[in-house]
Order: C-alpha cells, then sequence, then structure tokens
C-alpha cells in the first residue's frame, strides 16, 4: 500500500483542485449578482441570458473549448492585446484555464443560487426594504442565510465539476506538468501510452473524491430539511 501510495504523482491533483478552488471562488463573486438578478427580473431578455448561462451544459465541450481557444488565443484582439501590452498569454498555461473553467462551469454555480433566491418568501424581501436595508445588505443577510442548501450545492458542484473538467481544459491549456495538467488530462496519457494501472488509481481517487463531494452535499441537505419539520 505505501508503495503503491509513493507511486503516485501528486502534482495534478494538487493543480486539479487549485483549479477548482479559483474557480469557484471567482464564480460565487460575479454569479452572485447575475443569479440574484435572474431571480427577481420579469424582462423579456430573462429567458435569452439563461439560455446563455445555461449553454455550456448542451454544448459539447469541443467546441465550447475550440472558441475559447480561439478567443483567448494571440490571433484574437483579446489575446494579442493581454499579450503584447500585459505580458500574459491566456492559452497553454493556468491563467487559460482558470478563464476557461469559469464559463464551463458557470451554469453549475448560476443555476442552484438561482432556484435558492426563487424560493425566498417575498414578504421577507420586502420587510428588509421597507426597514430601509440596501439591496446588498439584502442579499447578504437576508437572503443568502435563508439558501444554505443551494448556496452549498452551487459551491460544492461548482468545485466537483471543475476538478472532473477533461475536453475544454485540454485544448486550451494542453498539458504542460506543474502548470496545466490536471488529473483527468493525467488519466487520459496514461491510457493513451496503455499504462492501464496508473489509468486505474488515477481514475479511483477521482471516483472517491466525486461520491465524497456529492455524499456530503446530500446529507447536508438532508439534515437541513429535517431542520425545518
Amino acid at each position: 500500500m505505501i508503495e503503491l501510495l509513493s507511486s503516485i504523482e501528486y502534482g495534478p491533483f494538487i493543480l486539479s483542485f487549485k483549479l477548482a478552488f479559483i474557480t469557484t471562488l471567482i464564480l460565487f463573486i460575479l454569479s452572485m449578482p447575475l443569479s440574484w438578478y435572474l431571480s427577481q427580473t420579469k424582462s423579456k431578455i430573462k429567458p435569452v441570458l439563461e439560455a446563455i448561462t445555461a449553454l455550456p451544459l448542451v454544448l459539447p465541450p469541443s467546441v465550447l473549448g475550440f472558441y475559447l481557444l480561439y478567443t483567448l488565443s494571440y490571433n484574437s484582439s483579446l489575446g494579442s492585446f493581454f499579450d503584447e501590452y500585459l505580458g500574459i498569454q491566456l492559452v497553454f498555461n493556468f491563467t487559460g484555464l482558470v478563464i476557461a473553467s469559469c464559463f464551463y462551469s458557470l451554469p453549475f454555480m448560476v443555476q442552484p443560487l438561482q432556484s435558492g433566491f426563487e424560493s425566498i418568501n417575498k414578504n421577507m424581501l420586502e420587510a428588509s426594504y421597507i426597514s430601509g436595508k440596501s439591496k446588498f445588505y439584502t442579499i447578504f443577510k437576508v437572503a443568502l442565510p435563508n439558501i444554505k442548501p443551494s448556496l452549498l450545492t452551487a459551491l460544492i458542484v461548482t468545485f466537483a465539476h471543475t476538478v472532473g473538467e477533461f475536453g475544454v481544459v485540454l485544448m486550451v491549456g494542453g498539458s504542460i506538468p506543474d502548470e496545466t495538467k490536471v488529473a483527468s488530462v493525467a488519466i487520459y496519457e496514461f491510457v493513451e501510452i496503455m499504462d492501464y494501472k496508473s489509468a486505474h488509481i488515477y481514475s479511483a481517487i477521482m471516483l472517491v473524491i466525486s461520491f465524497l463531494v456529492l455524499l456530503s452535499v446530500y446529507i447536508f441537505n438532508q439534515k437541513q430539511k429535517k431542520s425545518f419539520l
């Protein structure tokens, strides 16, 4: 067992968790106002925004990865601007992985938060506004404490989904050790060279992590439901 554990290269897993943590943090900050707006608005553009937000759920990763690769590459105006004026390359490095992951995992953060906000009793929000509280205060002091299951689901599922990304991160980041070679890419390379033993080990670790993450979400949500009974 010790020999087996010592043979594992933990760099791809550390990189995967680092990517997932940063992506989850960024998406939480960006998705909070978007989710709130989608849950409260009655605008005609709401279905359009929801469709755009949900696109990564139905788009093949290769399609999303291709457009992100093209948009972030030096050949695009955005990529060339960052490269020439800021000295930042947006493809085949960790920065590009973060940007790609934010696009790919966006619906996993937005949809649970939006659903949670929509489930809040409107009287609670109106009471907060009537008492003179700002929208910022209402969101963070009234709304968020009342959607803990949705909030936890959004954070954990986004984190787990980012850890398991493959197609998009491979196209945008490639496989550079300690830079873009995440665990899913490492498994793919093991299969390519027919190193099935290593592929089994890495896959088993990912399977256990994914299961524990989802199990924690369901246990927490079940406890929350019981507390309201």
